[in-house]
């Protein structure tokens, strides 16, 4: 580990000459370069910098202490001090070590949430919104835009389908976790002997794909136009504004209906679309990782129960982490920080492991 920090200290040291140079000062996009990728390490260097500093202040307390020619009281004061230096050691340690773990290069992305009910028809579908509802206090919290790109409903206020971009700082790092089966045990309205049913929702978050991720020809497509429905103004069934774009390779359909232009509706399309194919070809390419090591936090597939929450109990239990929280309305308010806490600390353990 000290042999990567130093070559980390090293890297920051050449970064700031070049930044200095008056010719790399003149290079405007050069200059940025620079800037950008000491930013990127400088919270690390200081941090080591600390680590080193307490380092030395350990040897020269010892130093101190050892000295039995050393005034008493002098040597008394070392004494304490040590003791408190040695126990800054581990914790900066596990510091440091959390800092050096590869950063997913998507975590900065925007997002695409898609949203499906499962089992259970219309309790499923109500459950749908209600997730929806959920993600969109959370992203509101954190000060994230959330547009809402196509949406299914139910005739009894639920969403068979739900398709939102996500828009702000660090939104995937944080929502990543929350890809896969969301289940919900909860007596529904409906039902008139009281019995609790079980239904789920699988959830799907998409890092948004740049123009330079994916390539796709123009040949692989089909678009059709249609007349959009739902909320929307004058023009909602009488201009053909919404758009369905099938990639004819992969099958992948994406639907989008919230602009009123045709051209917004296609762009906005094009993009879930990128995102859905970068994201399968991802998928495959961490398919033999995932064989060999499976996260703690698990696999993110959208087959695999990640959560339960049951009404009944006012219990919500992430499953990869074990952690259960008693406050149910808290959480399908947004209150979710706890859970995705918890699920970033078993991630960044096991990346440990591995490092």
């Amino acid at each position: 580990m000290l042999s990567k920090l130093d070559a980390v200290a090293e890297k920051f040291d050449e970064l700031t000459r070049l930044l200095s140079d008056p010719g790399v000062a003149a290079d405007h996009q050069q200059y940025q370069k620079y800037s950008r990728e000491r930013s990127e390490i400088e919270d690390v260097v200081t941090h080591y910098r600390s680590y080193r500093s307490v380092l030395k202040q350990i040897r020269d307390a010892e130093e101190i202490v050892q000295d039995k020619q050393a005034d008493p009281e002098f040597r008394a004061m070392a004494d304490t001090e040590l003791k408190e230096l040695r126990a800054k050691v581990e914790p900066m340690e596990h510091e440091l070590r959390l800092m050096l773990v590869p950063k997913d290069p998507r975590d900065d992305k925007n997002i695409f949430l898609e949203i499906r009910a499962g089992a259970g028809g219309d309790e499923a579908a109500l459950f749908a919104a209600e997730l929806f509802r959920l993600y969109s206090r959370y992203a509101e919290k954190k000060r994230w835009k959330v547009t809402l790109l196509d949406m299914s409903t139910t005739g009894v206020g639920g969403a068979k389908e739900v398709i939102a971009q996500i828009q702000g700082k660090g939104v995937f790092s944080k929502l990543k976790y929350e890809s896969g089966v969301h289940r919900v045990q909860r007596v529904p309205a409906t039902e008139a002997s009281g019995r609790i049913h079980t239904s789920t929702v699988t959830v799907a978050v998409i890092p948004e794909a740049e123009d330079v991720d994916v390539q796709i020809e123009q040949k692989d497509l089909r678009i059709d136009t249609y007349c959009s429905s739902g909320p929307g103004g004058q023009s909602v069934n009488t201009t053909y504004s919404a758009v369905r774009i099938t990639h004819i390779p992969t099958g992948e359909v994406v639907a989008c209906q919230d602009e009123r232009s045709q051209l917004k509706n296609r762009e906005k399309a094009m993009k879930i679309l990128k995102s859905r194919l970068l994201e399968k070809e991802r998928e495959k390419q961490d398919a033999e990782e995932a064989a060999a090591r499976k996260l703690q936090v698990g696999t993110g597939d959208r087959s695999e129960k990640i959560r339960t929450y049951n009404f009944p109990q006012s219990r919500v239990t992430d499953h990869r982490v074990g952690v259960s929280l008693y406050k149910i309305d808290a959480v399908m308010d947004g209150d979710i920080d706890e859970f995705i806490d918890a699920l970033t600390a078993a991630d960044n353990a096991e990346r440990l492991k591995n490092l």
